[in-house]
């Protein structure tokens, strides 16, 4: 008798040991009988039957006589146990249901499957009646002969399924499977446990612990077959799972760096803020990788600068595509037949250009103004966008606050609309702010929505200061509380 694990009951090791060459006769005659059958010799599966009814005989004899009543003592070294007679036989009770091998051979044509399997029993003989009885069913066989032996072989080779015995020296096959288990890299490898030990304690340890299935020893043919159906299925959609979402992540790599390149675009084309002839800074914010905001500002001819800030509906891919090519249109003066000197001839040609109807439904506001600098005269037009703010200063050292704004539709909505421009004077020291709603359209954790008069009031007292842009996005993400903006943030300021 071997020395039994730690844990094991020396009983139950016993048993173990008288069992295991039984369950090597019974397999190989097992597979002889399928082998006899496939060749037409009834004569050999008739005998090969006799042995392994034999053999299952044997075994309920070991299952139910070597015991610790019987033999007196858990730990005294128990007596050779009697052959039996035939008169004992008809009496020897049968091993349980899950344990017995069908009476009925297994099919002519064995089920095929397809993947690699370790094998893991420190007995040779045991290793290699598996073996032979997997690779019969198609499958890649690869054998350890203890715990650590296997733990090497799937640290190399990726395995479908593990079949691994649960009493071994050393390292047993509970504490390989915990070692499995802990593994990220393995933790969903399938693993049934083997052993010939009939303790249920140890089945549960093992299930707890993670193993997917429990096989007794012998092995029945139909049950063995049926566990590495079912496990390799589970793990054959678990790849397919693992795979697909490897899919997703790849993909979202790459239309990441896609929204990165694409966005690096989006700022590329803003204008470099400014100090001369006109001092100029501006801050950009999107809500989204892509946002719907767009901006900028050049000089027509030596007398006329135009400055112009548009916000298209939504956010992402479509509003910024839209939102660059009317950015685009506007800097490079492309609308045929139009003054770009005057505001209100601009927007009307926008709305001719870009319909809703075929921009899938997408619109824009836009705040468009020309200052004529001879006469410091500044000419605006709205296209359903917030007012300009106009910070000219007063006597008393502060500025006074103006609203610019002219009547007008948004972008595309109906044809044959007529824009008109309105004009006003700038005095020197006056400072203009062009902006989005995402400026000040901001709802306060509490759900109070600020007001277009309280961001007015603020950059009536901070718009003029140096950093009079960075008070306001300090202000604005303190109103809206943890996490992004719900609207794209943009505003230029130029001091005229």
């Amino acid at each position: 008798m071997s020395e039994a694990p730690h844990g094991v009951d020396p009983v139950a090791q016993l048993r173990h040991d008288l069992r295991t060459p039984v369950n090597q006769i019974l397999g190989y005659s097992e597979m002889l009988e399928e082998d006899a059958e496939a060749e037409g010799r009834t004569e050999c599966a008739s005998d090969l039957k006799k042995i392994q009814a034999a053999s299952r005989q044997l075994l309920a004899l070991i299952n139910t006589k070597i015991t610790a009543e019987a033999l007196g003592t858990a730990g005294a070294a128990p007596p050779p146990a009697p052959a039996p007679s035939k008169s004992d036989r008809p009496e020897t009770p049968a091993a349980p249901r899950w344990a017995q091998a069908p009476e009925a051979a297994e099919e002519t044509a064995p089920a095929r499957f397809e993947g690699t399997v370790l094998a893991v029993d420190d007995n040779q003989s045991n290793l290699d009646v598996l073996q032979r009885r997997l690779e019969r069913h198609g499958l890649s066989v690869v054998t350890a002969v203890n715990g650590r032996e296997a733990l090497e072989k799937v640290a190399v080779q990726s395995f479908d399924l593990i079949l691994l015995d649960i009493i071994m020296p050393e390292l047993d096959g509970y504490q390989v499977l915990l070692e499995l288990k802990k593994d990220p890299g393995h933790r969903h490898l399938p693993v049934i446990m083997i052993s010939a030990l009939d303790e249920l304690d140890s089945v549960i340890r093992c299930i707890e612990a993670g193993a997917e299935d429990y096989l007794p020893k012998p092995f029945n043919p139909t049950l063995l077959r049926a566990r590495i159906s079912a496990c390799l299925e589970k793990k054959s959609l678990r790849d397919a799972e693992q795979r697909h979402l490897r899919t997703i992540e790849e993909t979202k790599q790459r239309l990441d760096g896609e929204l990165a390149e694409a966005a690096h675009y989006v700022r590329s084309i803003l204008p470099e803020p400014a100090t001369a002839p006109l001092p100029i800074d501006w801050k950009y914010q999107p809500s989204t990788e892509l946002g719907g905001d767009a901006f900028g500002y050049h000089w027509i001819d030596p007398d006329h600068f135009a400055v112009y800030l548009l916000d298209v509906c939504g956010h992402g891919v479509g509003a910024s595509l839209l939102s660059v090519t009317a950015i685009n249109v506007i800097r490079s003066g492309s609308l045929p037949h139009t003054d770009f000197r005057d505001p209100g001839a601009v927007l009307s040609a926008l709305n001719v250009a870009f319909p809703m109807e075929k921009q899938n439904n997408m619109y824009f506001t836009i705040w468009y103004g020309v200052f004529h600098a001879p006469s410091r005269t500044l000419r605006h037009a709205s296209g359903g966008h917030p007012p300009a703010l106009l910070l000219t200063p007063d006597d008393t050292g502060g500025q006074q606050c103006h609203r610019l704004r002219a009547p007008g539709l948004i972008i595309g909505a109906m044809d044959d609309i007529v824009y008109q421009s309105h004009s006003c004077h700038l005095p020197p020291g006056s400072r203009l702010l062009v902006l989005c709603d995402g400026c000040y359209e901001i709802t306060r954790p509490d759900g109070r929505v600020l007001e277009f008069d309280e961001f007015a009031d603020f950059m009536q007292q901070h718009g003029a200061e140096p950093d009079g842009l960075e008070r306001l996005e300090t202000w604005v993400r303190d109103l809206n509380g943890p996490g992004p903006l719900d609207d794209d943030f943009s505003i230029v300021r130029i001091l005229f």
